[in-house]
């Protein structure tokens, strides 16, 4: 494998840099919108399946009295 000069790898990253697609501030928003409507989905979810096995716990500790 050929070693790169510096200044050969700086003009490569360069040329990769100019064929990025960036999104959009619209779908940069959505996709932020969308990641906090997930996170709050699942952690009502998290939160109902800890609810449901802390009752389940409580009462096979209860009866084991």
């Amino acid at each position: 494998m050929a070693k790169t000069s510096p200044i050969e790898f700086i003009r490569q990253v360069q040329a990769e840099t100019r064929k990025v697609v960036w999104p959009s501030r619209r779908q940069t928003a959505m996709t932020a919108l969308m990641v906090v409507v997930m996170t709050t989905v699942l952690a009502l979810f998290f939160l109902g399946i800890d609810t449901v096995f802390d009752q389940i716990v409580k009462t096979l500790l209860g009866l084991a009295k």
